[in-house]
């Protein structure tokens, strides 16, 4: 559903302006649009698993945030489950990053076009990412968009099973889909 907010032109208005409010909405393409609230038990453990994993992982010169942090966007302003980004790229009192290094986004049925699609454009178009991934929920299956040493980004490589693992070169770090998945699928 989209909110009428005449008064709205710019991903600075719609941050200020979305500040505090109750509810989740993202602005895409000059528009306020209303995001699903809620969601399930195991899309809420995945989410604070893998940013608590990649946490772990990264050294201290990479910050981790989730849901609530956003991303800056070339459409405006998307808030990705987990998000990571260089410690000093952002003030701890911004409300958005324009720096992303990864972004990851846990499928729900009614975000799958979404996340594969309109979201997978405009991350994939961040100067600054090097890794995008979406995750299901329902199973050890993740899809991983990496900038290329061209500086472009290939298709999405599927990787599916516990034993798996994903490697997130231009990070330098490896995650296993056993840890992430963990008494959750």
């Amino acid at each position: 559903m989209n909110i009428q907010a005449p008064a709205i032109r710019t991903t600075d208005d719609f941050l200020r302006w979305n500040e505090g409010r109750e509810g989740r909405r993202e602005f895409v393409g000059g528009r306020i649009v209303e995001m699903m609230t809620g969601g399930t038990k195991r899309h809420a453990r995945l989410m604070l698993r893998l940013a608590s994993l990649l946490d772990a992982a990264l050294p201290d010169s990479l910050s981790v945030t989730s849901a609530d942090y956003a991303v800056r966007t070339p459409l405006g302003v998307r808030y990705p489950d987990v998000l990571v980004e260089p410690s000093d790229a952002s003030a701890d009192d911004s409300l958005a990053t324009d720096q992303a290094v990864l972004i990851a986004e846990i499928l729900s049925p009614s975000s799958l076009a979404i996340d594969f699609c309109e979201k997978a454009g405009e991350y994939t178009a961040l100067d600054s990412l090097r890794h995008y991934l979406v995750f299901s929920q329902d199973e050890p299956r993740v899809w991983l968009w990496s900038r290329g040493e061209d500086g472009a980004f290939a298709s999405p490589e599927m990787i599916a099973g516990r034993e798996a693992t994903v490697a997130l070169t231009g990070l330098g770090i490896t995650l296993a889909l056993c840890e992430i998945y963990r008494d959750i699928a």
